[in-house]
Parts: C-alpha cells; sequence; structure tokens
C-alpha cells in the first residue's frame, strides 16, 4: 500500500479525453522517508499537487492548441502535469518539473495510463535554482502563486531558462500574486500581451491565462 488513496478522473482537452488519476482527496498525505519534509513540504501542502485544480485545466486546455513547432517547452511546478500530458500527446519537446517527491510517479503512471511517451521531467527547487536545463522557447505554469513569496521566485527562475526571444504563460485563479509577477518580469523585458492585473486583494475565482513575451513579434 502507498499509504494515499487516488481516483480517477476522465478529462477533455482539445479532441481526447484522457485518463487522470489523482489524489483522492486534500487530506491524503504519506511521508514514510520523510523525503517531502526533506524538501520543505509541510503535511498540509503535500497533497496539493496530486489535485485536480481549475487552473490545471485551463492550462492543459490551452496548450491542446497551442502553436509549438520548433519550441522547446518547460512546465513549472508540473502537479499532475495535465498540461505536460498534452503537449507530449502532441510530439512537443516538453519538460516537466515540480519539487513534490511523487510528481514525477504521477505523471510517469498518467503518460502510461494514457499511451503517451514518457515525459521528461527535472526535479526543480525553486529556492536552489535550475541547474544544467537549458533554455526554453516557452515556460508555462498554472497556479504557481498560491503564496505571497512565489511570485518573486517565480520570477528569479526565469533568467537562466529563458531564450532572448521567449513566451510564458501562466494560468492563474486570482490569488494576488499575477500583478507582482508582472512587476518582476517587466524588469527582465517580458511584457504582459494577454491576461491583466488584479487588486492584490482579489479572491480566488475562476482562472485566466496570463501570457508574457519577450523578444517576440505579437
Amino acid at each position: 500500500m502507498p499509504g494515499y488513496q487516488t481516483q480517477m478522473h476522465q478529462l477533455t482537452f482539445g479532441q481526447r479525453t484522457y485518463a487522470i488519476r489523482a489524489l483522492a482527496d486534500k487530506q491524503q498525505f504519506a511521508d514514510p522517508d520523510l523525503t517531502a519534509a526533506d524538501a520543505g513540504i509541510s503535511s498540509a501542502q503535500w497533497s496539493l499537487f496530486g489535485q485536480v485544480w481549475p487552473a490545471g485545466q485551463l492550462l492543459a486546455e490551452a496548450m491542446a492548441s497551442r502553436d509549438i513547432g520548433g519550441k522547446r517547452i518547460l512546465e513549472l511546478g508540473c502537479g499532475l502535469g495535465l498540461a505536460s500530458l498534452v503537449l507530449r500527446m502532441r510530439g512537443a519537446d516538453i519538460v516537466a518539473s515540480d519539487h513534490h517527491p511523487l510528481a514525477e510517479v504521477f505523471l510517469a503512471y498518467n503518460a502510461a495510463l494514457n499511451a503517451i511517451d514518457s515525459v521528461p521531467y527535472r526535479q526543480l527547487d525553486w529556492e536552489t535554482g535550475p541547474r544544467d536545463m537549458g533554455r526554453f522557447d516557452l515556460i508555462i505554469a498554472s497556479d504557481v502563486l498560491y503564496e505571497s513569496r512565489h511570485a518573486a521566485m517565480v520570477a528569479a527562475l526565469i533568467p537562466p531558462l529563458a531564450k532572448p526571444a521567449c513566451e510564458i504563460v501562466i494560468s492563474d485563479p486570482g490569488r494576488g500574486g499575477a500583478n507582482t509577477l508582472s512587476r518582476l518580469l517587466a524588469d527582465f523585458g517580458f511584457s504582459l500581451v494577454a491576461g491583466d492585473r488584479q487588486p492584490a486583494q482579489q479572491r480566488a475565482k475562476a482562472p485566466r491565462l496570463f501570457v508574457y513575451r519577450r523578444g517576440m513579434d505579437d
């Protein structure tokens, strides 16, 4: 027994329906080897990676039709990796990344469940930053701004990961960090071309896509 319970979802993105194994609910927790504790993941946070969140579904739907030709793509904080699975199914050059010790396990399981080629995965600690990952044409993420410090952490990841011409797509449910991220990314030459800044006190709601570009024609 893995120490946690799961459930299956049938989710449709584009023209395809995917079978996705997720955690049964947000009460699940299992860390027998203290791997999560060593990574700074508390019992309250442990199950968040394994849920099907609206922001993740919005990003996956967007990636079902996004132009991927010739692009190297990175998903930050992939969780279950819905967007990465959709992109891999389309033949994209996609790398998924997360810090949770079970993210890679669930990603591999769901890829196999849907007869998708395995998705390249990298463990990425936002505190220490990326190492030897190369640079990307497109960087995507969903619901990664749920703590006040996350906007600064995400922005700090960008310089070593983004090619001079790069697009960033963030799906965010309005937790208040998008406006901060927009300001920080502007320091690295990224312009907000879709989505809008939100009042800091705005409560979570239906997610929206925020698109940033640098060195690209609109």
